[in-house]
């Protein structure tokens, strides 16, 4: 330890979790043993470190104390955390020891079989060298978990915690976190097993309870904590042996808050607010419980209210299928305790599902700058039916991917669009970049009503599009368009939209109205609203440079009033010269949802021509595409100091 420890001395920190770090592996198919299971989607797992996400999504100040491996996986826990807020100071790597994985699938209601895979695995791993006091010293509050104590080595790490924490001030809490099978006491095929009794376990988790504050667990977990045989002993033991309050989870029935002496019947302890719903998954619930009890315990809430935060966010990770990216958001949280939910099962609600996905985005976008590249029809036509053209058109969009990373520099707030069709070796070398954004379009060019290209079976496409890429649909779309168009035009728009939630995608939804129908300060705002009426909440808006601040004016007007987590909206150029693109520009900076541009044509439009007839080196045609996409950032940059001025 240094002098200079950004945290010594502070409680930059509500709460450090400790212990487990794992990759989940949730099998997709549900109703199914996990023999049968196809495929997988990846999240981050373990007690701990689903409580450090679950806390920070809730406005905490968390941490983790833990180890990864050296590779991949370790690498996308600490991305992961790093992308949910949590500070990960405390996550230690270990070039000798692999990242845990778990693979798990729903069975049935409340049968979830898991396979633990963590032999020798880093976060078990841990010991008193990997916890510095003036980082424990940060924190408010410190989550001691179960399994943790299963080993000498990780149990010298938590008790060092521990002594910490209390000399400089901190609260203790104990998750009891039982796993049988992660204390050796069950087969590796039972890790969904909840129970087992051991002296040896109920020995070392008694060692613990003295300097905890709070102790939080199931009917199990608090039978192994005490080392008896019924609830009312158990929870007597406990009390005798510390005077922290105690939380016993009761899955469906919720919770009840003993923060006092244990009284004769068990039902008159603190009661939270519960909340029927479907049970879909269970695993996960116990974090996304103490996640939310910890918010209100740590700001001070009455036992009741913060009882009442845990069942609810117990509930929605119950209600959906992972654990942590199931976990609410303290808006989504706040909404469902104002408003509730006309559905049992949570993630039916589309209310909550439209606030979950906004308020737990990978990252902020707050302006965007962006190259288009992703035509496809308009290049065909320059090449004019030439398959030697034709066939160059991967190697042009390459050079746009150069031109477009010379102007952004490695700064965030750029990216391109980019097509399937043409653009894959282009796709593959903008992939490398960091904090590049990446719009991907999947409509068929030109096509009124709107159809999708390659195919219309979305959902089978878009599974294998990376998770940071968006989707980009165009719809020539006008609001004094016939009826019949209009609910064609829809309907597709709500399939694409609807696919990019299944799929865990952005989508972009760009309209086009002036090719089809005259315009005024209210045609756009006329569209967008009749969207929104659709069902549709895109990430993003594309939009047409509109001739007044009258237009803007209504547009803002309602987007904020439809969907106010939109990320906001971005202009396109319709391949027009630069002056009348100032033009837009300055007209858009007016607007309050206006982010950026994403333009095409007017950058390489020219550059397209005489490169594919052959009187332009790569070269010169990657300067002249960085030369006037690097105008326009000038320009939009310009307006932007101009304003904030």
């Amino acid at each position: 330890m240094t002098d200079t420890h950004p945290f010594e001395g502070t409680k930059m920190l509500d709460v450090i979790t400790i212990g487990r770090a794992s990759v989940d592996l949730y099998g997709q198919q549900i109703g199914t043993r996990l023999e049968d299971i196809g495929s997988f989607a990846k999240s981050v797992g373990g007690c701990p470190c689903n409580i450090s996400v679950g806390t920070a999504r809730l406005g905490l100040k968390s941490a983790l104390i833990t180890r990864v491996g050296n590779e991949q996986m370790g690498r996308f826990i600490r991305e992961q955390l790093a992308r949910e807020g949590v500070e990960t100071k405390g996550i230690a790597t270990d070039t000798e020891r692999l990242t845990a994985l778990v693979l798990l699938s729903v069975e049935a209601e409340g049968v979830s079989p898991m396979i633990f895979y963590r032999t020798d695995c880093a976060d078990m791993a841990l010991d008193e060298d990997d916890i510095d006091e003036a980082f424990v010293a940060s924190a408010r509050a410190i989550v001691v978990t179960g399994t943790h104590f299963s080993k000498p080595h990780s149990a010298a790490a938590q008790e060092k915690a521990i002594r910490i924490a209390r000399a400089h001030g901190g609260k203790v809490v104990f998750d009891l976190d039982y796993r049988p099978n992660l204390w050796g006491l069950a087969g590796h095929e039972a890790g969904f097993e909840r129970y087992v009794a051991s002296d040896a376990v109920s020995a070392k988790y008694k060692s613990v309870l003295a300097d905890c504050d709070l102790i939080v667990g199931t009917e199990e977990e608090v039978l192994i904590a005490a080392g008896e045989a019924d609830i009312q002993s158990a929870l007597r033991t406990i009390r005798s042996l510390s005077s922290g309050t105690i939380v016993l989870k009761r899955g469906p029935m919720g919770c009840i808050v003993y923060d006092g002496p244990i009284p004769e019947n068990l039902e008159q302890g603190i009661v939270g607010k519960g909340f029927p719903i479907e049970v879909y998954n269970v695993l996960g619930a116990g974090d996304a419980f103490m996640s939310g009890y910890l918010r209100g315990w740590l700001k001070g809430e009455a036992h009741a209210t913060s009882a009442t935060w845990a069942n609810a966010c117990g509930a929605f990770a119950v209600s959906r299928l992972l654990c942590a990216p199931e976990y609410p958001s303290w808006e989504e949280l706040t909404y469902f305790l104002e408003h509730g939910s006309t559905h049992r099962a949570l993630r039916k609600d589309a209310d909550l599902n439209h606030l979950h996905w906004a308020t737990n985005r990978r990252r902020e976008i707050p302006e965007l700058m962006a190259l288009a590249i992703d035509h496809r029809s308009q290049l065909e036509d320059l090449c004019a039916g030439d398959e030697r053209k034709l066939a160059r058109l991967p190697a042009f969009k390459k050079l746009a991917v150069k031109a477009a990373t010379q102007i952004a520099a490695g700064r965030a707030g750029f990216g391109m669009l980019i097509d399937d069709k043409y653009g894959r070796d282009a796709l593959f070398a903008a992939g490398t970049l960091n904090d590049f954004w990446i719009g991907k379009p999947i409509e068929l060019p030109g096509s009124r009503p709107l159809t999708f290209e390659f195919s219309q079976d979305l959902g089978s496409r878009l599974t294998d599009w990376p998770v940071e890429h968006c989707i980009k649909v165009l719809c020539y779309y006008h609001p004094d368009d016939p009826d019949e168009l209009k609910q064609l035009q829809t309907e597709k728009l709500r399939s694409a939209y609807e696919a990019a939630r299944k799929v865990g995608r952005e989508i972009l939804v760009e309209i086009i109205a002036s090719k089809h129908g005259t315009m005024d300060d209210g045609t756009v705002a006329r569209a967008l609203n009749e969207l929104y009426d659709a069902g549709l909440k895109p990430d993003w808006w594309k939009l047409e440079p509109q001739a007044s601040r009258g237009a803007w004016s209504a547009i803002d007007a309602v987007i904020e009033a439809r969907d106010r987590y939109c990320r906001g909206v971005v202009l396109l150029g319709l391949d027009a010269p630069q002056e009348t693109l100032e033009a837009g520009f300055t007209a858009a900076r007016t607007s309050r949802k206006v982010k950026g541009f994403a333009v095409g044509r007017t950058i390489f439009s020219e550059a397209a021509k005489a490169w594919l007839n052959g009187t332009m080196s790569d070269d010169a045609a990657v300067a002249d595409m960085a030369t006037r996409f690097g105008a326009l950032v000038s320009v939009w940059q310009r307006l932007r100091e101009v304003e904030a001025a």
